[in-house]
């Protein structure tokens, strides 16, 4: 029986490739959405993936969005923490909207989604979690301390989730993409990302979302095993951590 795949914010970007590229590897795959009921529609139209809405910043929805996933389609093997958003602004000046908002999406949903999953996966004997953190968790970046914050509480998170767990046949890891060719990312002015962003990548290009899929189909993969607590960065060479 085909192993079940949850990815948040699954619909669109980053979550989108790695929702597709799950499925061409034979998994059963649901993605959560948040606000963009046409862009689910049009992926679940074009995808044939599980499309499913809820807000991942709130415990309760996600123990019945989780719920009605495994009622679906089957209990959960591997979850992929991709949700995520930005508040940017300078801290001395930032509001608490901006600060708890993204902290709440970024971060706390990590326990609001792995919370009502982890026992059955203990239970069974195999699990895998992978947490889409962020280059800016690893090295901060001006305007984004609610941002870079979340992003390191979810490589924290990851290492000590990776170590309760890891006799049980449950592997957690986590990506740090750096810069992804992703809407957010392209609506950036060209001479913007020409100058200030491409001299910085020693690639010297933009990564695609579907090499960051690759590294999730990997670590979500049954071979993966002896892989837990591990952080991959896939920036183009940005940072070497």
């Amino acid at each position: 029986m085909a192993r079940v795949a949850v990815v948040t914010g699954g619909t669109r970007g980053i979550g989108a490739a790695v929702s597709k590229a799950l499925k061409a590897e034979g998994r059963q795959v649901a993605a959560t959405y948040h606000s963009n009921d046409e862009a689910a529609a049009k992926f679940k139209a074009e995808t044939g993936v599980h499309v499913y809405k809820w807000n991942v910043a709130d415990y309760n929805e996600c123990v019945s969005g989780l719920g009605k996933i495994a009622a679906d389609i089957g209990p959960v093997d591997i979850l992929v923490n991709n949700a995520g958003i930005t508040k940017d602004g300078m801290f001395h000046k930032m509001t608490p909207d901006q600060w708890y908002g993204v902290i709440n999406t970024n971060l706390n949903s990590l326990f609001n989604m792995c919370r009502p999953v982890i026992e059955g996966m203990r239970e069974r004997g195999f699990g895998r979690i992978i947490n889409i953190s962020s280059i800016n968790g690893q090295k901060g970046q001006m305007g984004q301390a609610n941002y870079s914050a979340a992003k390191a509480g979810d490589l924290g998170f990851t290492k000590a989730l990776a170590q309760e767990n890891a006799n049980k046949g449950i592997t957690v890891n986590a990506i740090c993409p750096g810069y992804i060719a992703t809407e957010m990312v392209l609506a950036v002015p060209k001479d913007v990302l020409e100058k200030a962003i491409l001299p910085q990548i020693p690639v010297r290009r933009l990564g695609q979302p579907e090499e960051v899929a690759r590294c999730v189909v990997f670590l979500a993969s049954d071979d993966s095993g002896f892989i837990t607590g591990a952080t991959l960065s896939a920036n183009g060479g940005q940072i070497m951590v």
